[in-house]
């Protein structure tokens, strides 16, 4: 025989565990006190349970203290502003002195002030009564023998139970985990180093050419027909610093996510997620852009998935780590200049969708992945037929000015042309934009449509001094002696100490 005391305790611990979902976190080595925590239940965080004979008040006072400093060091791992524990002591019979006042309050962590301790204690005597007050605390029904003795066989079932029960849902959550070794985050990680080297060695990861010709995303050119470089992007970086950072994270989160969704799985996410993010910049960003970190946020996109479907485990485990981690690159983005929030909030968006699509490994929500995948063909056809529909505003003056800019430095000014000349008639372009067409014109021998088109750039900015100075180049190749003096001595009025405008008026 055993007493009621070990059912009682047993019997607690298996209601806990199995009807209000609350989770093991340690077991003494005794088998007499028990610690459990289920974080979404703000009356109690966490359950202390203790099986043990109580004398004195003094030690019950004793032990509460300890417990409210083991409940802070809980709170802390936590991260919890306050921390609300419930502390039960089950005894064969309560202590020979007074104790009431020992228990009728919560005891409150003296430091901090933000673990709250509440006991009670259930003796053999007033079990039943004792029990329905934490049913009532509960809200829920707890059933109980009506006998105090129990057999041990009873008892030793109830336990093993038990402690199957707190084992199983713990391997259950970490199996969720570790459903494949990551392989395709190295990969990924080793084409983006691999690549970089490329750009360095074929003219530099900064050097605008040189990213458009390894496949940047460049608006004009998707519109042209380069569909590749929605996904290209993905494994280029602009400069070592945006490579270490960009590894650095897809280090970290890639190799989560492949664990929790498996190899494949992890494989369509990043690619999807990337598609998105470079979709969205085509759509709301004009400039050359290139990185991994819109595939990165969709990694970050494929969590909040998770989040979604499992939300007790990801709240306990990363959710507001992963919250903080995520508003801070998103405030980044919105305050730093040069950042292409755009991808980073297409990623999000793509990855979020491509996890729904294949949810996770031997589980079907046929209904929700349909509807994400409906959601996704819906989205991308719409952004893309926008797009390619709206072409001059997916361009934008930055993008013209980018792309002829790198058509210029690789010397290939017909294209360089071609691009600029078109964007100015269906725009209204500023005098940048003139005066680099008209210095594709003078490359290409086109000097008097040169002349109008510097012309038209002095009429925008007077003080334009470049287009002065380029201008009576073009005077004197006309042989407009005239006009090519009265503009380099309108570059020197404006710009004195530049020796080019001082050597070219000092010829006539």
């Amino acid at each position: 025989m055993l007493n009621t005391e070990d059912y009682v305790f047993w019997k607690l611990a298996n209601f806990f565990i199995s009807e209000l979902d609350y989770r093991y976190i340690t077991l003494s080595q005794d088998q007499k006190e028990l610690w459990l925590e289920k974080r979404e239940n703000k009356d109690a965080q966490v359950i202390r349970l203790l099986n043990h004979n109580i004398d004195w008040s003094n030690w019950l006072q004793k032990d509460i203290e300890r417990t409210v400093l083991n409940g802070e060091n809980i709170r802390k791992q936590m991260t919890r502003g306050e921390l609300n524990l419930l502390n039960i002591y089950v005894t064969s019979n309560p202590p020979v002195d007074d104790y009431e006042f020992r228990i009728n309050k919560p005891f409150v962590e003296p430091t901090r002030k933000k673990t709250i301790v509440t006991s009670m204690l259930i003796e053999r005597a007033q079990t039943h009564e004792k029990i329905e007050h934490l049913a009532k605390f509960f809200g829920a029904n707890i059933n109980f023998r009506d006998y105090g003795e129990v057999q041990e066989e009873v008892i030793e079932s109830l336990k093993s139970d038990t402690l199957a029960l707190a084992v199983n849902k713990v391997k259950k959550e970490r199996a969720l985990f570790d459903q494949g070794k990551p392989f395709f985050t190295y990969i990924f990680i080793a084409i983006q180093v691999v690549m970089f080297l490329l750009l360095e060695l074929f003219g530099g990861s900064t050097t605008t050419n040189t990213l458009i010709q390894f496949g940047a995303k460049v608006n004009p050119l998707i519109l042209e027909g380069e569909w590749w470089r929605f996904l290209t992007p993905i494994f280029l970086h602009i400069g070592f610093l945006h490579l270490v950072m960009n590894t650095i994270g897809l280090y970290y989160i890639g190799t989560t996510v492949e664990r929790i969704f498996g190899r494949l799985r992890f494989l369509f996410i990043y690619l999807i997620a990337g598609f998105g993010g470079s979709v969205a910049s085509f759509i709301f960003s004009p400039n050359l852009s290139a990185g991994a970190s819109g595939a990165i946020f969709g990694c970050f996109g494929a969590l909040l998935y998770f989040g979604l479907i499992y939300p007790k485990l990801f709240l306990r485990t990363m959710g507001l780590n992963l919250f903080m981690v995520l508003a801070i690159n998103l405030a980044f983005g919105f305050t730093v200049s040069n950042v292409d929030n755009a991808g980073h909030i297409g990623g999000l968006i793509g990855g979020f969708l491509a996890a729904g699509i294949v949810h996770f490994p031997k589980k079907k929500k046929l209904l929700m992945q349909s509807g994400a995948l409906i959601v996704t063909l819906l989205l991308s056809i719409g952004l893309l037929q926008y797009g390619f529909t709206h072409p001059t505003k997916v361009i934008g003056e930055v993008g013209v000015w980018e792309t002829a800019q790198g058509y210029i430095e690789g010397e290939e000014y017909e294209k360089a042309y071609d691009l600029l000349a078109e964007f100015t008639q269906e725009e209204e372009a500023s005098e940048e934009i003139y005066f680099l067409l008209s210095y594709t014109e003078i490359k290409l021998n086109h000097l008097d449509e040169a002349e109008k088109t510097l012309l038209k750039v002095l009429e925008l900015d007077p003080k334009f001094h470049e287009a002065h100075y380029n201008l009576a180049l073009v005077y004197l190749e006309l042989q407009d002696y005239e006009n090519a003096k009265l503009h380099a001595e309108k570059a020197v009025e404006i710009e004195p100490t530049n020796k080019n405008y001082v050597d070219l008026l000092n010829q006539f």
